[in-house]
């Protein structure tokens, strides 16, 4: 909403991205599972997605070289941030919080650092908790990573689950805006009757890990694709149009949807029902599948060449818990 000329307003000022090199095709997932090129592009829009084969770097890994790759676009001295997000859901480790490593070994050092977990939102909510922190006056350079290593959870034999996720990371700087663009307003909501839809079973303080667990193979990713399907298209093109309902905002107002990248037939059907032209939804998935935290920040960093200030765009997100809502930005920079 409008805010007064003596308030800070928060705005991304930078972003930056990063996937791996390693290709997982349609055409390669014929040979491990059965299912066919074009039946997964029928269904998720995907052709590839990119994965992070070595199996000794983790998700901090994309993170670090997300923030590499802003921190050389933009020449940025890291010892001037003051604090580091990390959004995932798949943390290096348990209990050891990822942020603080990726803060460290960006050189982030006068940085404090923390996770979130709000799995294909989490990136969205960062941004939310960043923005508050910047017009709170406290802080000034933060920041906000998704990141995720899915092929680490994926199940390979699962061909309901393995042709959706990639792996990757993309980062956002947030700093006081200086032309009164930036964090304009958000619309979140979440539900715990969606949790049974979409989880990973085992390994949680719920279900510790066992011998059991483990030949039941539920420390992999399950979702009940249609369950999912059903409230990611109702609850993202809710939380979207609330967005433009209650600040005024009409179809040519907008510049662009982002929106998280889960499956082209939910991005497509968010946007109608929001009355969005397809050409004013900004789209990747074709090319990475979904990274969760990471779908949002990399296409900023993908189209980043695109965004011009002063465009209004809606950020959507929906993922597992159930977590959801919008956001509304105005571009601050070129």
């Amino acid at each position: 909403m409008a805010q007064s000329s003596d308030q800070i307003k928060a705005a991304i000022t930078a972003v930056g991205g990063y996937v791996p090199e390693d290709r997982l095709t349609n055409q390669d997932l014929e040979k491990m599972v059965d299912t066919n090129d074009e039946w997964i592009k029928s269904r998720t829009g995907i052709e590839a997605r990119r994965i992070l084969k070595d199996s000794t770097k983790a998700t901090s890994y994309l993170a670090i070289k997300a923030c590499e790759n802003l921190l050389k676009k933009t020449q940025l001295d890291p010892k001037t941030i003051d604090l580091v997000i990390v959004a995932t859901i798949t943390p290096d480790l348990h209990v050891s919080a990822t942020a603080p490593y990726v803060a460290t070994q960006i050189g982030a050092t006068n940085a404090f650092a923390f996770d979130v977990q709000a799995a294909c939102s989490g990136f969205l909510y960062a941004l939310s908790i960043a923005a508050g922190k910047i017009e709170s006056g406290r802080y000034k350079k933060i920041l906000v990573i998704g990141a995720d290593k899915m092929s680490s959870i994926v199940d390979y034999t699962d061909r309901s689950t393995c042709i959706i996720f990639g792996d990757g990371g993309g980062v956002a700087l947030m700093e006081p805006s200086t032309n009164n663009f930036g964090w304009e307003d958000e619309y979140f909501r979440s539900s715990g009757e969606g949790r049974n839809y979409l989880n990973m079973k085992a390994g949680g303080s719920l279900c510790p890990t066992t011998s059991q667990t483990l030949a039941n193979r539920w420390h992999y990713l399950y979702q009940d694709g249609k369950s999912v399907f059903k409230y990611a298209v109702s609850e993202m093109a809710h939380a979207g149009s609330e967005i433009m309902k209650r600040n005024g905002l009409k179809n040519q107002d907008i510049k662009y949807l982002v929106p998280h990248q889960a499956n082209k037939r939910i991005i497509e059907a968010t946007a109608k029902r929001m009355n969005l032209e397809q050409d004013k939804v900004l789209m990747n998935i074709k090319d990475y599948g979904n990274t969760t935290a990471a779908t949002i920040p990399l296409l900023f960093n993908d189209f980043e060449a695109d965004l011009k200030k002063g465009d209004k765009l809606v950020l959507a997100a929906f993922g597992g818990g159930f977590t959801w809502g919008a956001a509304l930005i105005t571009w601050a920079y070129n």
